[in-house]
């Protein structure tokens, strides 16, 4: 069934107008971000908390086993429980606490506009609402929740609110914010700001430094199989071990700039990993041109930051995508 859902020139975050379109259970799926979590204290997790609310049904339907191989699994358009949608699956009080997951995994400061992002790729389509599962129990101290849907895979450690690193495997992001193909300046893109702030840290290299990361060949292929693959060897574009320490530091901080969105903790687990593991020396960085810049303006729209145990890919044509790796 189509369902038509506010012009996109209207302010997207109106919830009467998204309940009118899509009905008040579906809205509460579309739109995991609407109110911040309950205040207080608490015992559990919210993922814990999601976890009791489900039936013995419910369990057997979306908790997977901590091997399953859609652990490792990341697209830009999956659902990890294909007939489970979040808007026919659920209770309202149990798409309610997913709502409070999937923002609780967003910086303060960008929730609307993740909420807005996973709303508008619904395009105005209810069979696109997300869905979710578990790997493990909460036995397992590797328990992980997951959500998935149109341009989305977000993940946690589900034992804690914290934020450990994403739980360790690969997350997507996404967007089309007004065409299929945006423009040079992906005008209302909610990710694109990642793109002004890699292009900010390209800008203070020097000239043989940017050559080196500009490199004549094409980026990474999206296949599921092979886009977060790690390599050893054959690692395109200007090494971090290059790079002088301030330059490196800049690095540093340019990656936890372009994290922003995403939970503190998240992004405080994954930063210290890189840190801790001294991975800079080992990270290549490199961007495209030709058909990979939009406007011929050597504002990069596709960039890669990548090693041996990080696999970060942000491709900007024809509109962004974003898978980040690291086992932090």
């Amino acid at each position: 069934m189509s369902i038509l859902l506010p012009p996109f020139n209207q302010n997207p975050l109106s919830r009467r107008g998204v309940i009118r379109a899509l009905g008040a259970t579906a809205a509460f799926a579309a739109w995991p971000g609407l109110r911040s979590a309950s205040g207080g204290e608490t015992k559990d997790s919210l993922p814990v908390q999601f976890y009791k609310s489900l039936t013995e049904e419910q369990r057997g339907k979306i908790c997977l086993p901590l091997d399953h191989p859609k652990r490792a699994f990341v697209s830009n358009w999956w659902y990890i429980c294909p007939e489970q949608r979040l808007n026919t699956f659920y209770t309202p009080e149990q798409q309610d606490l997913v709502k409070q997951i999937f923002e609780s995994l967003h910086h303060p400061d960008h929730r609307e506009k993740m909420t807005w992002q996973v709303q508008k790729d619904l395009m105005g389509n209810i069979k696109n609402t997300p869905s979710v599962g578990f790997f493990g129990t909460p036995s397992d101290p590797d328990f992980e929740f997951l959500y998935t849907g149109h341009h989305v895979t977000r993940r946690s450690h589900a034992l804690t609110d914290a934020g450990q690193g994403f739980g360790g495997r690969p997350i997507f992001y996404g967007n089309f914010a007004k065409a299929f193909r945006e423009t040079k300046d992906h005008e209302g893109n909610p990710f694109w700001y990642q793109g002004m702030i890699f292009n900010e840290f390209y800008s203070a290299l020097d000239g043989k430094q940017q050559e080196k990361a500009l490199v004549g060949r094409e980026p990474r292929k999206e296949n599921p199989a092979t886009v977060i693959e790690k390599r050893t060897t054959d690692l395109p574009g200007l090494c971090g071990a290059d790079l002088s320490k301030d330059q490196q530091a800049k690095l540093l901080d340019t990656m936890r700039r372009m994290l922003g969105c995403f939970r503190e903790g998240d992004v405080a687990a994954t930063i210290k990993t890189i840190e801790d593991k001294k991975m800079v020396d080992r990270l290549f960085v490199s961007c495209y041109g030709g058909s990979f810049d939009i406007g011929d303006d050597k504002v990069w729209d596709t960039w890669q930051i990548e090693g041996p145990e990080m696999v970060w890919y942000f491709r900007g044509v024809p509109h962004i995508h974003g898978y980040f790796h690291l086992a932090a």
